[in-house]
């Protein structure tokens, strides 16, 4: 028989196996659920949309700690109502509004008083304008309009410049002509409005140059892309000077947004050899956009163009900017949205902990909202953000210290309280300032339509493509940030800069382009 002893030795050794077993499950669990996590965030990155917008309904999850946290901050700003009314709204400005969202809902928006219209009459004819009862001619007493929207296709026109010769017929010595009108491209044909449509429509609408000469060719100008090509290269150097003054600005303000995203370089003339490059773009408080083409994602990007900056820097957590951020003079910013990012990518593995933490953010941008759509000045920002937003960062900073505790680390609930802990000095300088933004999304808006375009043109066509390009979106994404019509802008532009002066060149910039037409637009009324 088997003594108690050895049985019980042997209870020992198949327990010690269990609990071997058990853990090695239970790492074979965790472990199964990272990689279903990276799975599903490569599905949705995929095949799924690519925003991280939540459903309010997502928020709504029976945890008690969940509730408490709603009930408790109800009373400043709901979490599922709408934010109260900026000061001075009254209650019935408030109906109006919902009156007109209504309005407009059900109902054909007007068309626009600027566009041009035609009229065209349909009358009856003059011998059935009888009164069927008194056989009496009918009086005209108004009239029905139905406007029709139609569309006319650009047209390209050749404009001449006649320029009449003049000579003595007595002496027959001497031929006057009057001086040749200044052009874009010397003895090149391309008028302004030309070259701004080529480059709006490559930078702005993102047709790359082989579709250009596409659609020219229907229209009955036939040019080949390689001349667009040049066109393009001569616009981009004439446009240089109002760029590096644009930058030169930038470095001088005391507040910039940065950030980065890869394209693809040509680096041989057959088009075989591509590499990656990146463009950096910077973003200062008046809304002036910048970008900087470079070959490689290193620190001398940011550091050649942010040298002299004294500031604030507002980015993500790359570590090229890192060099930048350690001079004295430099305050780094974090980004709340990059925060989020990583508690919304662990929602479907640790719903209730990722839940908490969002709606807890959501509730800072309640609160950025109310202050924009107040239009509240700086110091107002600031007093609103620490009444308000200062006892939910601390509400969020006591979540984040007990799941740093409990979460894995190597989960995406723990690499998202990891980033968020390691950031946290830098996410909350925004409270204490009223000129800075809560996210970085300002530098990220700048970056949407690089990512458009570059999957239609693919690639540019080397180092000095890319520099071509970087002038060129700069103007444009400023442009459109200063409500100008890129096309007119560059087509006035191209037009003056060279024979603007060097201390002319502020007025060739988008925002002083724009302030300079309003003045004379102003003066041209009083006047």
């Amino acid at each position: 028989m088997v003594g108690i002893e050895e049985l019980h030795g042997k209870v020992a050794t198949l327990e010690s196996q269990l609990e071997v077993l058990t853990q090695a499950l239970e790492a074979e669990r965790r472990e199964k659920r990272d990689l279903q996590h990276y799975i599903d965030y490569l599905r949705r990155r995929v095949f799924g949309p690519r925003g991280e917008k939540l459903d309010a309904s997502q928020l709504k999850i029976p945890f008690e700690d969940l509730v408490e946290v709603i009930e408790a901050e109800r009373p400043h700003a709901p979490l599922l109502e709408a934010t109260e009314a900026p000061d001075g709204e009254s209650d019935e400005d408030r109906i109006a509004k919902r009156h007109r969202r209504k309005a407009g809902a059900h109902g054909r928006t007007p068309l626009p008083e600027e566009l041009p219209r035609v009229r065209i009459e349909h009358d009856v004819e003059e011998g059935d304008r009888c009164c069927p009862s008194c056989t009496k001619e009918m009086s005209r007493i108004g009239e029905v309009v139905t406007e029709e929207v139609d569309y006319v296709p650009a047209s390209v026109i050749v404009r001449e410049h006649v320029r009449p010769k003049y000579a003595c017929r007595k002496c027959q010595e001497g031929v006057l002509v009057a001086q040749a009108p200044k052009r874009v491209i010397q003895k090149g044909r391309p008028g302004p409005g030309l070259l701004a449509q080529v480059l709006v429509s490559k930078y702005s609408d993102h047709l790359p140059l082989h579709r250009q000469e596409a659609i020219f060719e229907r229209h009955g100008y036939s040019v080949s892309r390689s001349t667009l090509c040049d066109w393009v290269g001569v616009c981009a150097e004439k446009l240089f000077p109002i760029v590096k003054l644009m930058r030169t600005r930038i470095v001088a303000s005391s507040y910039v947004h940065a950030d980065e995203t890869p394209v693809l370089m040509q680096t041989n003339s057959r088009g075989g050899g591509k590499q990656r490059a990146w463009l950096w773009v910077y973003v200062n408080e008046k809304d002036e956009v910048v970008y900087d083409f470079r070959t490689s994602r290193g620190r001398d990007g940011p550091m050649d163009f942010l040298d002299g900056f004294a500031g604030y820097l507002q980015v993500d957590d790359y570590a090229g900017y890192n060099e930048v951020c350690r001079r004295n003079d430099v305050t780094k910013v974090a980004c709340w949205a990059h925060a989020r990012r990583g508690f919304f990518e662990a929602l479907a593995s640790a719903t209730a902990d990722a839940s908490m933490v969002l709606a807890k953010i959501q509730r800072l941008y309640r609160v950025e909202k109310e202050a924009r759509d107040g239009s509240m000045k700086p110091s107002a920002v600031r007093g609103l953000r620490r009444a308000r937003s200062g006892p939910i960062l601390a509400s969020i900073r006591q979540d984040l210290d007990r799941l740093s505790k409990s979460a894995l680390p190597k989960s995406a609930l723990g690499k998202a309280v990891a980033y968020t802990l390691a950031l946290w000095a830098e996410l909350t300088h925004y409270v204490d300032d009223g000129n800075l933004a809560i996210d970085n999304n300002s530098a990220e808006r700048a970056m949407r339509g690089v990512a458009v375009g570059r999957k239609n043109w693919l690639f540019c066509g080397g180092e000095s493509g890319g520099q071509r390009a970087a002038v060129i979106y700069s103007l444009i994404e400023t442009c459109k940030r200063a409500r100008v019509e890129p096309f007119e802008y560059l087509r006035d532009v191209l037009e003056r800069i060279g024979e603007s002066a060097s201390e002319d060149l502020l007025e060739l910039t988008p925002q002083g382009w724009r302030d300079a037409r309003a003045e004379k637009i102003a003066a041209a009324v009083r006047g």
